[in-house]
């Protein structure tokens, strides 16, 4: 009985990391549904963006948004700075576009506050969603809003593309957000992602919901409010946004720990669209979402019985074997991930993928921690470190 257990949740594992993606390919292959694009189509959109304390991206980040290849008399920015006591507001208001609006908060109200507010405040139809740090392809916001054409689609997420993936933790990083895409795209084809790119994703207004001011992940909240209503989130790789890989790995930490809470979050908050008979996307939720959160909890389950089955059998002493030298490269990892040049580096390169796995895993764990004792802040710190 406990082999079987052991097989079972080994089965767990692998189908959460390996087989549940290429069954989705197989899926989204047989059964898959098309998008209409009309890059003819070119609706007035608001662009809204929420800052905190950003000015060491801002002015980049606005000049960007100012110069896209999109019809100058078809674009809004707004902007809104939630309580910035660094240079972000000076620099904001020294731009004299009459495409960008400014609202200056002199206390903070949280992000969704601040963007419950924009949206009411756009103009236009097609809300673009951006953050500060990245920036979008010229094409961006043409690509995004081409998919609204078909009138089954309420929400289009970008692909956010990582740059220079030079140390283990920005290569482990950006190798993980490739699979993450492959993922997001097979969703999307067969139905609906399950969660736009912050940096980059589009909705129409019309279908907005006011985000709980609790709320930590919009970009999971809205698209799944949107889908409850019948309506397609689609992924579309051709619209572009540009940022870097986290090459700190305490970096990467604080932001998945953030996504992850949010994620248990979203789960507690909306049980019914893990009902099959009630939900489009019921299958991927689970597969995707909350396997992720209980696999590094069957990951320690499955190290601790395969010591006790190790003990007269054989076979499971290869697999405890297994499972220690994995482990054991993801420690290497850790202790060599800051070396960039030399022999270390190569072994480095080699430990990474357990090592930025390892790292993940144990993000769910702290999120689900700070989720339970409600320590995730709304009003969000920046994951930047050391910059």
């Amino acid at each position: 009985m406990i082999e079987l257990f052991f097989v079972f949740i080994i089965g767990i594992i692998f189908y959460c990391y390996a087989g549940y993606p290429v069954i989705l390919w197989v899926m989204a292959r047989l059964f898959g549904r098309s998008v209409y694009k009309d890059k003819c189509y070119l609706p007035a959109v608001s662009v809204i963006v929420s800052v905190y304390n950003e000015e060491d991206v801002i002015l980049r980040r606005l000049n960007n948004l100012l110069n896209l290849d999109y019809p100058s008399d078809k674009i809004e920015i707004l902007v809104a700075s939630d309580g910035s006591t660094d240079r972000t507001n000076e620099i904001i208001r020294s731009f004299s576009d009459s495409r960008l609006r400014f609202k200056e908060n002199a206390s903070r109200s949280g992000k969704m506050a601040v963007l419950n507010d924009l949206v009411s405040q756009a103009n236009n139809d097609i809300i673009v969603f951006a953050d500060a740090r990245q920036v979008f392809a010229a094409t961006a916001i043409r690509e995004l809003v081409a998919n609204f054409a078909d009138p089954d689609v309420g929400c289009v997420s970008g692909e956010l593309v990582f740059l220079d993936e030079g140390g283990p933790t920005a290569r482990g990083v950006g190798l993980y957000w490739r699979y993450e895409k492959f993922i997001r795209k097979q969703e999307s084809a067969l139905s609906s992602m399950l969660g736009a790119t912050g940096a980059i994703y589009a909705i129409r207004k019309a279908l907005f919901h006011p985000i709980p001011e609790n709320i930590i992940l919009d970009d999971v909240f809205v698209p799944l409010k949107i889908i409850q209503k019948g309506y397609r989130a689609i992924f579309d790789v051709s619209a572009k946004a540009f940022d870097r890989a986290a090459d700190n790995p305490k970096e990467e930490f604080i932001r998945k720990v953030r996504t992850l809470a949010g994620n248990y979050q979203i789960l507690c908050m909306e049980p019914c669209m893990l009902n099959p008979f009630k939900s489009p996307i019921a299958i991927q939720l689970f597969s995707h979402k909350f396997l992720r959160l209980v696999v590094p909890f069957m990951m320690v389950i499955a190290f601790l019985l395969n010591l006790f089955l190790a003990m007269d059998n054989l076979f499971f002493r290869w697999i405890l074997l297994m499972q220690i030298v994995f482990y054991g490269l993801a420690v290497i990892g850790l202790l060599l991930k800051d070396k960039k040049t030399g022999i270390l580096s190569l072994v480095a390169r080699f430990c990474y993928i357990p090592y930025v796995f390892c790292l993940l895993n144990f993000s769910a764990v702290v999120g689900l921690l700070r989720f339970i004792l409600k320590t995730e802040h709304v009003k969000w710190e920046k994951a930047r470190v050391g910059r």
